[in-house]
């Protein structure tokens, strides 16, 4: 008999949801940093376990948006969460909880979704009595399926999240193949590498301006005989001046973010790599339907 089980992780930005994900995967699908909003889309990671077969899906952090491009992310959580079996609710302990995360979990109990309610980053936490005053805080809001404090970082309470999701899953064929780790395209994974590389080596807005499309992608054969995969991407930014940031004095950041882009690329893939980089204004096109759409970025 063959099972299923199909739970949105949701969440505030930087709760860690993207990290569970992989976590849970056991493979790095999703993109991380420590920047709030990393997250574009719905990302779904899939893990099967004999019979039994985990479809997580991770969702942009739930915030108010301030364009078109943050309201296409909020339509994202909102679609994730349909015909689901359990929502897994992130929540940083070291975080007051906001009115986002009250009208959510409030949202899921009205609807009679069961929650899973993680308390990520406990690690960070040195008075762990604060951690029972954040579950008081929860617990107020109701009924939970139930209630983990976790570090996601140190890989603990990640097994008992997948445990206590096991308990909804239900008879069902497998969705997926069992040898498949997300619905993610190629192309997505690829450009998501890239961009996770830029965001860690610019600072404040430049990294929310940042879209990366996979414009040219191609396997051949070295003169030696070996594979390899050529990918020419485009990086678009909003403003000339960012331009010049990306690329940096000499060309050192964006050769510095490609370098660590193909090394990724290459052990993802089992591949060598030829990763060419391209950088181009397109201003404002966080609030450009047209382009939203061009990059992929409203296909939810």
């Amino acid at each position: 008999m063959s099972r299923s089980v199909f739970a949105a992780i949701t969440g505030r930005p930087n709760a860690g949801k993207s990290s569970l994900l992989n976590a849970l995967v056991g493979e790095k699908i999703a993109m991380v940093t420590d920047k709030p909003q990393t997250t574009r889309t719905r990302i779904t990671g899939v893990l099967t376990e004999d019979d039994l077969q985990y479809v997580f899906i991770d969702t942009p952090g739930i915030h108010k948006a301030h364009d078109r491009l943050g309201h296409y992310m909020n339509k994202a959580v909102r679609q994730a969460v349909t015909d689901i079996d359990v929502a897994i609710y992130m929540a940083d302990v070291t975080h007051k909880m906001s009115d986002i995360d009250r009208d959510w979990i409030r949202g899921y109990m009205e609807q009679q979704v069961p929650v899973i309610l993680v308390l990520n980053k406990c690690d960070l936490v040195d008075d762990k009595s604060k951690v029972a005053l954040r579950i008081a805080e929860y617990a107020a809001l109701g009924e939970y399926a139930s209630v983990i404090p976790a570090s996601v970082q140190e890989r603990d309470g990640v097994d008992l999240i997948k445990e206590e999701t096991a308990k909804f899953a239900k008879e069902s064929v497998h969705y997926f193949p069992d040898d498949k780790l997300t619905d993610q395209p190629e192309k997505v994974i690829m450009s998501e590498m890239i961009r996770e590389k830029l965001m860690k080596l610019t600072y404040e807005e430049i990294p929310h301006g940042i879209a990366v499309i996979i414009d040219e992608l191609h396997e051949d054969t070295t003169k030696t005989g070996e594979d390899i995969m050529h990918i020419s991407a485009v990086i678009y930014c909003e403003r000339e001046s960012h331009k010049g940031i990306i690329i940096g004095k000499h060309g050192t950041v964006l050769k510095k973010a490609g370098t660590a882009a193909r090394e990724e690329l290459e052990s993802f893939f089992g591949i060598k790599t030829d990763l060419k980089l391209w950088v181009k204004v397109r201003e404002d096109w966080r609030n450009n339907e047209g382009l939203i759409k061009n990059f992929g970025l409203s296909d939810i």
